[in-house]
């Protein structure tokens, strides 16, 4: 059984695939973001959150397709992290990676 989330992603049963796609666009879009990752969990989780946040945000702007499989997955993947981490660094005051107390250089 296919279920559809996300604008379109579809869960069917490969949680394996989701979970290294996950794991590489989190680790990928911490380290664009703020050079460094979110450890494996968090990079996992982001990357699963930012797949279901950029498939939702192409289908919006009528890009899809053949871009959902492969290495088009990542990349979808890894913009919507990026877009998750955006977010919340704007409701939650992040340090974009100069962590708690250290000044900027």
């Amino acid at each position: 059984m296919d279920i559809y989330i996300g604008g379109g992603i579809r869960l069917d049963g490969s949680w394996l695939g989701w979970l290294i796609v996950g794991a590489l666009a989190g680790w990928i879009a911490g380290n664009l973001y703020r050079g460094r990752g979110y450890g494996c969990l968090g990079n996992t989780v982001l990357g699963i959150v930012g797949a279901i946040v950029g498939g939702w945000l192409f289908r919006q702007l009528g890009i899809g397709g053949n871009l959902f499989n492969g290495i088009g997955s990542i990349i979808v993947a890894t913009v919507g992290a990026f877009v998750v981490i955006f977010i919340a660094d704007l409701f939650g005051g992040g340090s974009k990676g100069r962590g708690r107390g250290r000044p900027y250089r």
